[in-house]
């Protein structure tokens, strides 16, 4: 608490500026998880078969995202950098043409998903009696998932200008609504007599589709730094898209060596045993939420660190992304201490089976330690992201997934038989040498001269 005292003095104003930015972003990644395990409890009610499904589906989405992601990461580059120097007309167009590439990869992505829908869930493992309740999620999810890539650019757009209260409301106001629509839609009501999973599925989709227009109502008036008129001037500035696409394209490559890590070592972990995976999942979901503070921390490192840079201001720049970090630092050890502390409690809350209990509890107690570290891998990331130099998270994922997860997976949880436990020193091991050269990365500056156009 003396730390966080001393910091708050020294730095008031620039505690505050961060924490404005931050504490939005923070309850709206909140909102998202709940609003998961909500549609995860009512889709659970209609059966087994039909989680199957919607996690099917899932996976080909996260690919889907982390191309998203990479025009979110250009966008709060080149607008948060566009506002900094107070060219307010670049960062318009910037905006306009974030919304022309998310329209095109998200009309693209839907037409092969409409056209090659049975064929993709076959591929991904799912047999018949899964395909029937995925399909039809599916085709209501993935086809139209042009709106959840618009409705992730519109956001990154408003945050880059240092507006993230607008895409908290517009989540606060989209997930009521697809929480209405899934009961609704899913069970019936008065003669209505429900969808099921197609249900789900149309909730989600008409919750994005009203998260779209509300954010390009957001961005067409004149109460956000950004402005730009929906009804003009659409027209292709490729200085500007190559711009985005070179800064962009390294950070979704580095969502994509991640997921496919994720899905060579979660196969490795199946070899360990079936309480291990589930006790894996379970830890993994807890886990999920101490991503929160690191996230939304992340979101303020990345705005401010691009505007100081458009002002020519790189030491101040330097200045809002370490004390983020160590903000976000000093939130998730207190997270690691209820997870310690908590381990127990926690991990009966997901189980009843004493072995899956006894391994969630090492897990948790294991990640409660390296925090610090895991912070670091997500606020570091975010600010070298919003000053442009994404090839080096890039590297360092691919270097820290395949290179230390993946292998330290197979030596310390299988070849050593450490099972579950030697998986999370693997973890633990990654995200702690992740985290301390990207800090070094940041301290050395070379970010400064990164230039965006």
């Amino acid at each position: 608490m003396s730390s966080l005292t001393s910091i708050v003095k020294k730095h008031r104003s620039t505690v505050l500026i961060i924490l404005s930015l931050a504490i939005p972003a923070m309850i709206e990644n909140i909102l998202q998880v709940l609003l998961g395990t909500v549609d995860t409890y009512f889709i659970g009610r209609i059966g087994s078969e039909a989680i199957a499904g919607v996690g099917v589906t899932n996976l080909i989405m996260n690919i889907y995202i982390s191309f998203f992601i990479a025009i979110g990461v250009g966008t709060t580059a080149i607008v948060s950098r566009s506002i900094g120097a107070k060219d307010i007309d670049r960062a318009n167009r910037s905006v306009k043409q974030s919304i022309i590439i998310a329209l095109g990869i998200g009309l693209v992505f839907g037409g092969l998903n409409l056209i090659f829908a049975r064929e993709i869930l076959s591929f991904l493992g799912a047999d018949e009696s899964v395909i029937r309740y995925a399909l039809p999620y599916f085709l209501s999810v993935a086809v139209p998932c042009v709106f959840l890539c618009l409705m992730m650019v519109l956001s990154s757009s408003l945050r880059g200008a240092g507006d993230t209260k607008t895409p908290m409301k517009v989540a606060i106001v989209s997930n009521i609504i697809n929480i209405i629509l899934d009961y609704i839609l899913i069970f019936g009501i008065f003669n209505f007599q429900g969808l099921g999973i197609l249900g789900a599925g149309i909730a989600t989709t008409v919750s994005r589709v009203m998260g779209v227009l509300l954010l390009l109502l957001s961005v067409n008036g004149n109460k956000t730094k950004i402005h730009i008129d929906l009804f003009r001037k659409w027209e292709l500035d490729l200085d500007i898209i190559r711009s985005i696409s070179r800064i962009g394209l390294p950070a979704g490559v580095e969502k994509l060596i991640m997921r496919f890590g994720q899905l060579v070592y979660g196969g490795l972990i199946i070899t360990i045993g079936t309480k291990a995976y589930a006790a894996h999942n379970i830890a993994g979901t807890i886990e999920a939420y101490s991503y929160l503070p690191g996230m939304g921390f992340g979101v303020a490192a990345a705005t401010l660190v691009g505007q100081h840079l458009g002002a020519k201001n790189p030491e101040e720049a330097k200045e809002f992304g370490l004390i983020s970090n160590i903000l976000a630092t000093i939130f998730m050890i207190f997270m690691g201490v209820v997870f310690y502390v908590f381990a127990p409690f926690l991990a009966g809350i997901f189980s009843k089976d004493p072995q899956v209990i006894s391994l969630v509890v090492k897990v948790l107690r294991i990640i409660a330690l390296f925090q610090p570290f895991l912070c670091m891998t997500l606020v570091i990331t975010s600010a070298l992201q919003g000053a442009g130099d994404t090839k080096f998270p890039m590297y360092s994922t691919l270097f820290g997934i395949w290179g230390i997860r993946v292998l330290g997976v197979y030596i310390l949880g299988i070849k050593l038989n450490l099972g579950l436990v030697g998986v999370w020193l693997a973890y633990a091991l990654d995200i702690t040498v992740r985290g301390t050269i990207l800090l070094l990365r940041f301290l050395r500056g070379k970010w400064k001269e990164i230039k965006i156009s």
